[in-house]
């Protein structure tokens, strides 16, 4: 008897792990805990300007936009990182407004080289001002058309690897470099991801709640596709957008036996949303799982003071809290609430305080938890042919004007 087939059926935890472990040898995400980030330090110091102009867009800008944004107010920082991203020419102009030329570096970021909103801002910004080598630094591929011309013009690069893509590269050259000239902890950032990586990879502390949640998703695909991330902080906003984008981009795929295939990744904050898409949680369909993230320690001690006010005294109650104890005691009856339902999946991430270290982890966790989703549901995590597609569009219909 002869017998071939083309079934895939789902794979163990122990033959996915093998996978993961394999894709070390090409795909450079996971071994960037393994850096040596003295050269991002060395040109920090040199850095004499104050506002650091990060041109980009996509995976170039959102995860260093989610670092920042999570600690720039718990740090004194002594430059501001601005972020030059979107095409649209009212918010460009309010930004670069904000913006001392003279007193910028302007961080360049493309990892093909030839996105066409980084180039077009880029060109905005030279008729505004020379980009030299005194006030221009470049991240990108070292083949790329990008690298070419800063090397003619003699300015500072630093690589992008090939085998590293965009929304996994927060923790290269992309992130680490404008971080560290603003002056945040780089070696904590690469400390909190590698963590992760060794808890994981050693079948440790974060191997099995990785792989229990990503085998969820897989399994439960048709029934929960919306994977809701509910941040209850403001300074994860920026992290909730890269979510968007890493959980997005990767898992919306074409699988091995040609099915379409997807998760849908929303990030919502609270306690503002609790006033908006809880209800939709709560009471709407059965379609979402729920991941809260929390801050134990916000390290501040605001309280909400003893002021009367007349015929709001049934409110007393509320006097003399510290806003931080009120959030995550808002952020616990959401997860009462939501739990008390039974048949809302719901896990919790609760991080200890607002560090680098923290952020890291929370965000080397969930690249680990995309490519394991992405081995379960038989899909490349790394590619994106839907937006290439687009891409080509645009520049097509661009070139014929």
């Amino acid at each position: 008897m002869n017998y071939t087939n083309n079934y895939n059926p789902t794979i163990s935890d122990a033959e996915l792990f093998e996978s993961i472990k394999k894709e070390r040898e090409y795909i450079g995400y996971y071994n960037l805990v393994h850096q040596d980030t003295s050269i991002f330090k060395e040109y920090a110091k040199t850095v004499k300007q104050k506002d650091i102009v990060v041109i980009g867009i996509g995976g170039s800008t959102l995860g260093t936009y989610a670092i920042y944004k999570f600690l720039k107010h718990s740090k004194t920082l002594d430059k501001k990182l601005h972020f030059l991203e979107s095409t649209d020419p009212i918010e460009l102009k309010s930004k670069i407004d904000a913006i001392d030329m003279k007193n910028a570096l302007f961080i360049v970021i493309s990892k093909s080289g030839t996105t066409v909103e980084t180039i077009s801002i880029w060109k905005y910004i030279n008729s505004l001002i020379k980009c030299d080598k005194s006030n221009t630094v470049v991240i990108t591929e070292n083949d790329s058309k990008l690298n070419a011309y800063a090397q003619t013009h003699q300015m500072q690069t630093f690589e992008i690897p090939k085998d590293v893509g965009g929304r996994f590269s927060v923790f290269s050259a992309v992130g680490l470099l404008p971080l560290a000239v603003v002056g945040l902890n780089i070696d904590v950032l690469i400390g909190g991801a590698k963590e992760i990586y060794e808890g994981f990879f050693s079948e440790n502390s974060s191997y099995e709640r990785i792989l229990k949640k990503a085998r969820f998703f897989a399994e439960y695909k048709n029934s929960f596709n919306i994977n809701v991330v509910f941040s209850y902080s403001s300074r994860l906003e920026g992290f909730n957008k890269w979510y968007i984008q890493l959980w997005g981009e990767s898992l919306g795929k074409i699988d091995i036996n040609t099915t379409k295939q997807g998760l849908t990744p929303v990030g919502i904050i609270g306690p503002i949303d609790q006033h908006s898409f809880l209800q939709l949680i709560v009471e709407g369909k059965r379609d979402k799982t729920v991941t809260v993230v929390k801050v134990d320690n916000f390290e501040n001690d605001m309280k909400i003071p003893d002021v009367k006010l007349e015929g709001l005294e049934e409110l007393a109650y509320l006097e003399k809290l510290d806003f931080s104890y009120l959030i995550n005691e808002q952020a616990d009856a959401t997860i009462q609430a939501i739990n008390e339902l039974e048949d809302i999946p719901c896990d919790v991430i609760t991080l200890e305080t607002v560090d680098e270290k923290n952020i890291a982890a929370l965000m080397y966790e969930y690249e680990l938890l995309t490519s394991v989703v992405a081995k379960f549901l038989h899909i490349n995590a790394y590619d994106q042919p839907g937006v290439e597609a687009g891409k080509i569009i645009l520049k097509n219909k661009l070139k014929i004007k």
